[in-house]
């Protein structure tokens, strides 16, 4: 008989404390299309926060005030959010923080990837330290994830990978297997599979091919499908029925 998994990886619908958000600050990524931002990112704060804390990270202390401003402005209740200053360079800390998980003694735990923004951008310096900055407001134990064979840290993202809480976890060939915005060049799906036992407690790895055409990630499986219990995953397209 095989050894229960060290850790478990939950499912995004199990019951969690709180959800970490970054604020808007980095005008590029929405270009000329800014200015509403804030408002639907306080939206967003004001749907979550009647059921559980919000985190939220301020790049610099004059975004911490302007976030102040727009969540007074939509009623949202400033007891039921905590705002950090962190740097960072973009706010997608789906991608850039921690994986949490539950290891077997009941401690949940940071699962700190190497981020290198999508093995695209130049500007990820201080994303690259949000990960362990997140465990340490949480103060939770943080752990940065090695690669399998040897060859340093592991780069992951958070939108890269999806799971049912059960051991089964959702990925692409194109975001961890393409040459194109390489993350782990020479790791190959048996060093994944291994990582993600290892780190995440995953025992069965799908393999989807393609995620978004056009996508600034090259392939994140969250554009295109999820779990929504234990044994459906929702596809966000209609499947070509000759592929």
């Amino acid at each position: 008989m095989s050894a229960q998994p060290r850790r478990r990886w939950p499912a995004e619908w199990e019951p969690h404390a709180a959800t970490w958000l970054g604020w808007p600050h980095h005008r590029p990524d929405w270009p000329g299309k800014f200015e509403p931002i804030p408002w639907v990112y306080a939206e967003i704060v004001r749907a979550l926060h009647a059921y559980e804390r919000v985190e939220i990270l301020c790049h610099t202390d004059q975004v911490c005030e302007e976030a102040i401003g727009a969540l007074r402005s939509h009623g949202v209740r400033l007891d039921r959010c905590r705002l950090h200053v962190v740097p960072s360079d973009r706010v997608w800390l789906r991608d850039s923080g921690p994986t949490m998980v539950w290891r077997a003694d009941g401690q949940v735990e940071a699962i700190c990837w190497r981020f290198n923004a999508w093995a695209k951008y130049e500007n990820h310096l201080a994303d690259a330290l949000v990960a362990p900055a997140v465990a340490r407001l949480a103060e939770l134990p943080a752990v940065e994830a090695a690669r399998p064979d040897g060859g340093g840290r592991l780069v992951l993202e958070g939108g890269a990978i999806d799971t049912n809480g059960a051991g089964v976890l959702l990925t692409t060939e194109e975001c961890l297997l393409s040459s194109i915005q390489e993350r782990n060049p020479g790791l190959d799906r048996d060093g994944y599979e291994r990582a993600f036992a290892e780190y995440l407690g995953i025992t069965t790895t799908i393999w989807l091919g393609e995620g978004c055409v056009g996508d600034d990630t090259h392939g994140h499986v969250d554009d295109i499908a999820r779990f929504v219990d234990r044994s459906t995953i929702v596809l966000a397209f209609e499947p070509d029925p000759t592929y």
